[in-house]
């Protein structure tokens, strides 16, 4: 039989490593949480500076469709712990939540720390012990190893979850080092790549140097999709001093991603001027000048000005430029290619992680290491921003922690092992 009180070790303090933390403990589990960092949730904490997107409030079936080819796997975590149940959750530690205009959903004073203070406290009350710059470095036969301030530390629980993040933003502690410690027990893992990110675009200096940082606030871009149809979307991005980033280039940024890793580049179009009509724009843009520059007549008749003057300069040649009926083509369809996605670690989010086929599906163990599960963003699925990332990385956790409940009581006791 398994033991009355199992020691859990969870590696890795953010959402999803919390959240299997709660669980556990909860069912009376002894849980030590391990993390690199000197303190827990630094990702979470950062992400929320813009304010704190905790989920969205759209229909549960185009939630789900949020997650893309891997709708179907994230959709189960999602029943058992939807965007509902997040908010429920939120107002459990004392904190009360609003629905955006754009259906986002925040915490009512829009941050990050009050929420995860409330956690923490919880999470202490309920017996969790945290170890503060643990490294996890692997296995020495059973036993976990953990290079830590005090020297080598070793343990070895009755159940492991690790939820050590992708492989962005290093700096704050999800840098992807577990892939060879993975890969070395025959675990199968998809190469860890930029999601939600922006692009090399190769600008001239001329306008690299002029518009770098500049906000394209009213544009839509059509791009083709994952399934190979076409994409619009409105929105705002910001073009760089390599390319373009920004809100409406993340949202498209997974197939684009895919697209240049197949091809080599892909391109985009840009809708310059959203809210007019085709038939409009070359009305306007042959409407008689007079004397008036072109860029005059733009910014006079359809308020082309600034970045989006610069940009139809970059990306039009001189005689496409002169042309009037060309002109106004480019305006409502820019093609502008996009050469390389930005590195990793700049990247909101990453890609790839632990196959699904490397799992048992309904307890998210890994079928090469019986006792050890993976949650959050080590998995190999994405999303949007918008709340989803965040949404599916507490569901996995507590996915991850029903997995060890379930598995315990079928594993042999090991009742009075000294876990360190």
């Amino acid at each position: 039989m398994a033991p009355m009180n199992p020691r859990v070790a969870v590696i890795g303090g953010g959402p999803a490593g919390l959240m299997a933390a709660e669980v556990l403990s909860q069912a009376g589990a002894r849980v030590d949480l391990y993390d690199a960092m000197p303190s827990v949730g630094r990702k979470f904490l950062l992400a929320g500076k813009g304010g704190m997107n905790i989920t969205h409030s759209e229909p549960a079936a185009d939630f789900v469709g949020r997650y893309g080819a891997r709708a179907e796997q994230v959709g189960a975590w999602l029943a058992q712990f939807d965007a509902a149940a997040v908010r429920e959750w939120i107002h459990g530690l004392g904190i009360d939540t609003f629905v955006g205009s754009s259906g986002r959903v925040f915490p009512t004073d829009m941050k990050a720390a009050p929420l995860l203070r409330a956690w923490l406290h919880r999470l202490r009350e309920a017996g969790v012990q945290f170890h503060m710059r643990h490294r996890w470095l692997g296995w020495r036969g059973e036993e976990l190893v953990f290079a830590s301030p005090e020297g080598e530390q070793l343990a070895q629980p009755d159940a492991v979850v690790l939820a050590l993040g992708g492989g962005s933003w290093a700096r704050l502690g999800s840098d992807g080092a577990w892939v060879p410690l993975l890969e070395e027990k025959a675990v199968a893992v998809a190469p860890l790549a930029p999601s939600n990110c922006g692009f090399d675009v190769d600008w001239s200096e001329h306008f690299s140097s002029r518009h770098a940082g500049d906000p394209l606030l009213t544009v839509a871009i059509e791009s083709i999709g994952a399934d190979g149809k076409p994409v619009r979307r409105k929105g705002q991005f910001v073009v760089t001093a390599t390319g373009v980033e920004g809100s409406l280039i993340y949202a498209l940024s997974a197939p684009l991603r895919d697209q240049i890793a197949k091809h080599g580049s892909t391109t985009i179009w840009l809708d310059l001027a959203p809210d007019f009509s085709e038939d409009r724009v070359y009305d306007e843009v042959t409407h008689p000048r007079g004397a008036r520059s072109m860029s005059s007549h733009l910014q006079s008749r359809l308020g082309i000005k600034g970045v989006k003057s610069g940009l139809l300069r970059e990306c039009l040649d001189k005689e496409a430029f002169a042309d009037p009926a060309r002109l106004a083509a480019a305006i409502k369809r820019l093609p502008v290619v996009l050469k390389r996605a930005r590195p990793i670690d700049e990247a909101i989010s990453s890609a790839g992680g632990v196959r699904f086929d490397a799992l048992e599906p309904d307890t998210l163990m890994l079928r090469a290491l019986p006792g050890v599960f993976v949650a959050g963003e080590m998995i190999d699925w994405e999303a949007p921003t918008g709340g989803y990332l965040l949404t599916a990385c507490f569901a996995s956790g507590r996915a991850a922690a029903r997995g060890v409940l379930n598995w315990l009581p079928e594993r042999p006791t090991c009742e009075g092992r000294d876990p360190r």
